[in-house]
């Protein structure tokens, strides 16, 4: 018998995050190790009256895709992906990596041609995204990767999991729609202002926001979800921050990182591990020394740092930062192949304030 909490959670994604309605096309893309919740996705899918579409990639499948392809096929692009980014209604995306570090030998470079070969392709799913013509979720399937990456038993690691996406509720997408009031609250509270500072150990940075939408996410994308973002000014940000949390991003894990900024752009930058590839990251292009996002964590629920982003960017009482693109519905403008979140833990001694008005302080919200 599959796990009640996976078709909890498939019912969160179609029912509350994607609101899958009679006739949409709706794509459902994961690992092979995912399948019991592709395939509780699949059934609820059809339940709502959506036309579902699988495409399962194989265990070993990326690792193999960079060790093999010459330059010519890393700059292909499927037209597969092509037809699902223009035509499709809603896609869900399942991660259920079994080596959460199988791109870890691959050489920066060869990655950041691959993203640069599908910038279009993550730029038109984000115009379609803010125009409410096209929607997503994305979640993962626990396995023994990211168990282990948490320093987790597979067992502990799924109680910890679903608990966090409210998948253990008798009514899930209830629970959701209750969640979801607390980060609209607090959003409604942020907009219309005109800066943010942020203050704690290492970090002392200004963002502008005038101008800028903040989006309240209470599981419509990301599951587990817990946050309020936008796109800051680009050339706003003044000061410096120190990322808290080990970030990972394409198999290469970072940590100790520190940023300088100056008119917006990363002017200095550090990292006590994994600093080669951060660099070679900033330098991907024009963008990427721009921040594209600045989030708050509301999802109490996550009280640790796991290695995965999906989880560590909605700690309550943190704040995440992202280098790249923005988000349109944000009204941020900064365009790149890049879009990295990184951690900035307030939870043992830090402020956030708005205009100077204390918004939260040691993780705490105070408003």
């Amino acid at each position: 018998m599959r796990d009640k909490r996976v078709d909890n959670l498939a019912k969160i994604l179609v029912q509350h995050s994607t609101a899958v309605r009679t006739g949409d096309v709706c794509v459902i893309e994961g690992e092979a190790a995912a399948e019991p919740l592709l395939q509780a996705i699949y059934e609820e899918v059809l339940r709502a009256g959506g036309n579902p579409i699988v495409q399962m990639a194989m265990s070993g499948q990326s690792s193999a895709y960079f060790e093999l392809a010459d330059d010519d096929q890393l700059d292909w692009v499927s037209p597969v992906s092509e037809w699902t980014v223009e035509n499709a209604d809603v896609r869900f995306a399942v991660m259920a990596s079994e080596n959460t570090r199988a791109l870890s030998g691959v050489p920066p470079e060869r990655q950041t041609r691959r993203r640069a070969a599908t910038r279009e392709l993550m730029s038109r799913s984000m115009e379609r995204s803010a125009a409410g013509d096209y929607r997503w979720a994305l979640t993962l399937f626990p396995t023994n990767a990211y168990a282990s990456d948490a320093r987790m038993s597979l067992t502990s690691y799924e109680d910890f999991f679903f608990s966090a996406c409210l998948a253990d509720f008798d009514d899930p997408v209830g629970a959701w729609r209750n969640q979801s009031e607390n980060t609209e609250r607090l959003r409604d509270w942020i907009q219309g202002r005109s800066e943010v500072h942020v203050t704690g150990p290492g970090t002392d940075i200004k963002l502008g926001i005038e101008g800028r939408s903040f989006v309240a996410s209470g599981g419509k994308r990301n599951m587990p979800d817990g946050e309020f973002f936008t796109g800051p000014v680009e050339d706003s940000a003044e000061g410096e921050v120190t990322f808290h949390l080990p970030a990972t991003y394409g198999g290469h894990e970072v940590s100790g990182v520190r940023f300088r900024f100056e008119g917006g752009k990363v002017v200095d930058a550090s990292a006590e591990q994994g600093e080669e590839f951060l660099i070679s990251m900033l330098d991907t292009d024009e963008g990427s020394r721009r921040l594209g996002e600045l989030g708050i964590g509301t999802n109490y629920g996550i009280e640790r740092g796991t290695g995965e982003i999906l989880l560590d960017e909605k700690i309550g009482g943190t704040v995440h930062l992202a280098v790249g693109s923005s988000y349109p519905e944000t009204g941020g403008t900064n365009e790149s192949a890049v879009h990295w979140d990184m951690i900035c833990d307030l939870r043992q001694g830090g402020k956030i304030e708005v205009d100077g008005d204390l918004l939260q302080e040691d993780g705490k919200f105070v408003v």
